[in-house]
């Protein structure tokens, strides 16, 4: 799948349609509404950027129905809905009632009945089958000035620091006078008064914290005219499969359900691994001859292209210091211990995407599971680099395909944690935070990920030293 696809995109327009259908079912897509859309996923196909794809056309029909119906769509209702006053309302019958009985009687309100929202798109299938391209392009299409597209790692962050500012905000409690608070459903309403389209990439839950906000935030999302369109590895039912307390985690797949269409795409094809044109070598085995040589010749070439002196610089991320130790402008050197061998998360990976365009990650060894933490960083690191198109130069101790493996796994740290958790036998072995699933799983998505990296147009296009700004594809 090419990369580069949406700097290409021309100017468009649409003709009127009705929103979409609240079915279970998808929507079918209305020819008129998106006869210009698919004319244009069609040049791309035939002009040789996309590969022809029933399904994606199938999906882009789809989202452009959603698409027109976005140019005009406002929540503002949902926020605000229109209330009636009992007294107004001729409907009911009058019999019966004396003029006291009348005078006395004061006027209530209630909601007035309004239309329901548009209802979303939850795209799943497999890594590599074009969801994320597709999801770019409808989003680029959209003409609502209140949309936003983002990470679902880096909402979720957002979601927490916002939790903890208006946490933060609350006035000292006095001894004797404690009171609850709960902060999310005034946190989803400041989200949905900023926008009214939410597109997410990789909408995975991991985090036992995430996944016990997601219903009640999501629900008053959606309950306010929010409408979501995600894309995902995993089909609704098994999003935090084999989860810590999963039973409580289950009522938001029923909410997602109620309010997004699932779209399964799977044409068994992984696109980042087709042919294409390669931008060099970027993958080193630590074995091979001359390969430190290499990537130092490389980055002091690119060090070269710099405002800047080569040494450390100290990134802020959340009141914390975080340090690498050898960076020239946007381009770091970092070893992979620097990167995951100690405790970083999302939001340190999202400031280095932020800082840097190329960053070199030395010394990446075999992934077992004894290693799950390195691991699992590992995968959040490369999904946050891709999304903010980051370029990465890799020295690794084995081929790519080989880089993880499914062997040893026995953690006397996991061990203790069973028994803290009061767990054993068949419950222990179906959470995935102990039989590394999860991290199997998200690893298909990051070798598919690392090979897109290393094309000529995602190369191309990572380069920020002829544009400050980038896109977020």
């Amino acid at each position: 799948m090419c990369l580069g696809v949406l700097s290409c995109y021309s100017s468009w327009r649409t003709c009127s349609s009705s929103a979409p259908s609240r079915s279970s079912e998808a929507p079918a897509a209305d020819v008129c509404v998106s006869s210009e859309t698919i004319q244009h996923f069609d040049g791309l196909v035939r002009g040789g950027h996309l590969r022809k794809d029933v399904q994606q056309r199938h999906v882009i029909q789809q989202l452009a129905q959603l698409q027109h119906t976005m140019k005009t769509y406002s929540n503002s209702i949902y926020l605000n809905p229109p209330r009636l006053s009992s007294q107004d309302d001729s409907s009911k019958p009058q019999t019966g009632i004396t003029s006291a009985e009348s005078k006395s009687a004061e006027p209530t309100e209630k909601e007035a009945p309004v239309q329901p929202p548009p209802k979303g798109f939850y795209i799943y299938g497999d890594v590599g089958t074009g969801k994320t391209m597709l999801m770019d392009l409808f989003y680029s299409r959209v003409e609502n000035s209140r949309k936003k597209r983002v990470h679902f790692n880096g909402f979720m962050l957002d979601i927490h620091k916002r939790i903890h500012r208006r946490k933060q905000s609350l006035p000292k409690r006095s001894l004797g006078k404690m009171f609850t608070y709960d902060p999310i459903s005034p946190v989803a309403m400041e989200i949905s008064n900023e926008t009214c389209l939410l597109c997410f990439d990789e909408f995975q839950v991991t985090d036992i914290a995430d996944a016990m906000i997601l219903k009640q935030l999501f629900e008053t999302l959606f309950k306010t005219g929010v409408v979501v369109v995600a894309t995902s590895n995993r089909p609704p039912d098994d999003l935090y499969k084999n989860g810590l307390q999963r039973d409580t985690f289950l009522p938001f797949i029923d909410v997602l359900k109620e309010y997004c269409h699932s779209i399964c795409l799977d044409a068994g094809i992984d696109y980042r691994r087709t042919d294409k044109a390669e931008a060099g070598k970027l993958y080193y085995l630590t074995g091979e001859p001359g390969a430190e040589a290499f990537l130092d010749a490389l980055f002091e070439e690119l060090a070269l292209r710099q405002r800047s002196v080569t040494g450390p610089r100290v990134l802020s991320v959340l009141g914390r210091d975080v340090t690498l130790a050898k960076t020239c402008g946007s381009v770091a050197d970092c070893t992979f211990e620097e990167l995951c061998g100690r405790a970083l998360g999302a939001s340190d990976y999202l400031e280095m995407a932020r800082l840097f365009d190329t960053v070199f990650i030395r010394h990446v060894p075999l992934l077992t599971l004894s290693l799950k933490d390195q691991a699992r960083r590992f995968t959040t690191l490369i999904d946050n680099f891709y999304d903010n198109k980051v370029r990465v130069v890799l020295l690794a101790a084995v081929p790519l395909e080989r880089l993880f493996i499914h062997s040893g796994g026995d953690d006397e740290r996991d061990r203790q944690l069973l028994d803290d958790l009061g767990l054993s036998g068949e419950a222990a072995e179906r959470l995935s935070l102990f039989t590394a699933e999860e991290e199997i799983f998200a690893f298909q998505r990051t070798v598919s990920r690392l090979m897109g990296m290393q094309t000529e147009s995602y190369w191309v296009e990572g380069d920020r030293s002829h544009s400050k700004k980038h896109s977020n594809t």
